[in-house]
């Protein structure tokens, strides 16, 4: 072996002496302290948040929020009594799709369609955790959890979720006219004594008032509830919503 030979080896082991000198104590520094964990060894598009949260993107719905000055709406805070003596509130319904109406027991007229309709929405989802119902009484006097229950039982309720809710009258009409804008109002001329609107709200898991959009991008807000899915249209020719209340029942519960 030659002389320049040796003095090649020399200098090549020369220089990895030195780089080891240098780099080696600097980097085991930085794995010790964590630089050289995650940021450099994986993207940081794939982390588990984001992951996390571009799905949760990916299971909304095409259902539009019901806006209030540029805000989605959400259902204020309520606490009523329910049919069976317990106090419920508007948290027992967080994690759960649910439609409210505005009834009374003693309504001659369009209430008992619209309890048949609801329990047709009962019995669509039956068996299911996050599905509910809200019926506020707007005849507070007269419907007492007693007189609830016998209606429940009335109109074969099962879900453990479908709450028939009592109380204070100012509380619940309040509820009604700014909480949900479903029109309520005491009214001695009209036949059972209040008016009321037939329309039903639909609630998504997190507490907001979600509808499908008209044909101009708007949110339709409310379901028709005077409409049976038998019937299809009323003597004026209104198609009945009960079943694009079901289909968007089920569109919320997949978010």
């Amino acid at each position: 072996m030659s002389k320049k030979t040796n003095y090649s080896y020399v200098g090549i082991t020369f220089i990895i002496l030195v780089f080891g000198i240098i780099f080696i104590p600097k980097i085991i520094d930085r794995v010790s302290e964590g630089d050289i964990i995650r940021d450099e060894s994986r993207s940081k598009d794939v982390s588990t948040s984001d992951l996390k949260t571009k799905t949760a993107k990916n299971n909304k719905s095409d259902l539009a929020y019901l806006e209030i000055n540029g805000a989605p709406k959400k259902v204020p805070a309520f606490s009523f009594t329910n049919q069976n003596g317990e106090t419920i509130t508007n948290d027992d319904y967080i994690g759960k799709v649910y439609v409210v109406e505005f009834f009374f027991t003693t309504c001659p007229t369009i209430c008992p369609i619209m309890s048949r309709n609801l329990v047709a929405v009962q019995n669509q989802f039956n068996g299911l955790k996050d599905f509910g119902i809200a019926s506020f009484t707007i005849s507070p006097e007269i419907d007492t959890p007693e007189v609830l229950k016998a209606y429940a039982e009335k109109y074969n309720v099962t879900n453990p979720n479908w709450h028939f809710l009592t109380g204070n009258e100012i509380e619940i009409y309040k509820l009604a006219n700014e909480g949900f804008n479903l029109y309520t109002a005491k009214d001695p001329n009209v036949e059972g004594g209040f008016e009321h609107s037939g329309n039903f709200a639909l609630i998504d898991k997190e507490g907001y008032i979600r509808s499908r959009t008209d044909d101009f991008g708007n949110p339709k807000i409310f379901y028709n509830g005077l409409i049976s899915e038998e019937a299809g249209v009323d003597e004026d020719g209104i198609p009945q919503e009960i079943t694009i209340l079901k289909e968007d029942i089920a569109k919320l519960l997949k978010e």
